[in-house]
């Protein structure tokens, strides 16, 4: 019995090309080249997984992870299922909107860090992996045995090195999660157990084209 779990880094955004907080009001979807982006992402998972088609796709509540997440599901003839579990940074809605530069720099939180905020009212980073890698757990362990597509952001693949490899918050190492990238886990034990199950890592930051 095996579980995979294949994430995906939304497409090309358009928070991300004018430089703005893409919170719930803020994001305004992806670019015509994300759009793009995410054709070729479900033609190309349609082929990967077409012996082992994935019994559901989740995405973040936010549109550009929304708008990835439609037309994959649409290959596989099931509906997506938006968890905001597996959002990005939950950031004050006075932020939704501002421009990056100026909610870093403005609002920046004195001592922030793993377990403080970065800046005034937003999530800590521990916060997020917690809440990302619950996320993530309650999925793999509800799906058991099947094939599932998690569509969301850098910060979702990012705890999933936490969730699954059993990372430290403080990790010795970076990731660079392209757009429209492609993560792959998967393990043939009991998702459920305690100890923890071990995962495999299949593949990280896969940007094919072909």
């Amino acid at each position: 019995m095996r579980t995979r779990l294949v994430f995906v880094r939304h497409g090309e955004s358009v928070h991300q090309i004018t430089g703005i907080v893409g919170g719930p009001h803020g994001c305004r979807g992806l670019t015509e080249l994300g759009r793009d982006q995410a054709r070729h992402l479900a033609r190309r998972l349609a082929s990967d997984c077409a012996a082992d088609p994935p019994v559901a796709v989740y995405s973040s509540v936010l549109r550009r992870a929304v708008e990835t997440a439609q037309p994959i599901a649409a290959a596989f003839g099931v509906r997506p299922v938006a968890d905001c579990g597996l959002c990005t940074w939950h950031t004050p809605p006075y932020a939704d909107g501002m421009p990056t530069t100026r909610f870093r720099a403005d609002h920046a939180a004195e001592g922030g860090g793993l377990f403080r905020p970065f800046q005034n009212g937003n999530e800590s980073w521990a916060e997020l992996v917690v809440r990302v890698s619950r996320a993530i757990t309650e999925i793999a362990h509800r799906h058991q045995g099947g094939t599932v597509i998690l569509v969301g952001h850098t910060e979702t693949v990012e705890s999933a090195f936490h969730a699954l490899a059993a990372q430290p918050l403080h990790r010795a190492f970076d990731l660079d999660v392209a757009p429209a990238s492609i993560t792959e886990w998967t393990t043939g034990e009991d998702t459920a157990r305690w100890p923890p199950v071990r995962w495999t890592l299949r593949r990280f930051g896969d940007t094919a084209r072909s």
